[in-house]
């Protein structure tokens, strides 16, 4: 007696190569997604590290409190969050 091929037999071997691509593609995007945010805040950063630069230069704010505001935004050491 020939086997006979159903829908439910060909869904067996589906359900996982489904649930690892799917797992694969929330991997990769979330790796995306975190880049471009680091990438965001850094520029963030360095903008307002310029624009603390330039009022210093035209003597509106004196070095020392530049040089708090750029340390007030840097995160601790050991800290990544």
């Amino acid at each position: 007696m020939m086997p006979v091929v159903t829908l439910g037999s060909e869904l067996e071997m589906a359900i996982p190569i489904v649930g690892i691509v799917f797992g694969c593609f929330v991997w990769v995007s979330s790796i995306v997604v975190s880049g471009i945010k680091e990438a965001k805040a850094t520029k963030q950063r360095e903008e307002s590290r310029r624009e603390i630069a330039a009022y210093i230069a035209e003597g509106s704010m004196s070095p020392e409190q530049g040089e708090r505001l750029m340390q007030a935004g840097e995160k601790p050491a050991g800290k990544k969050t």
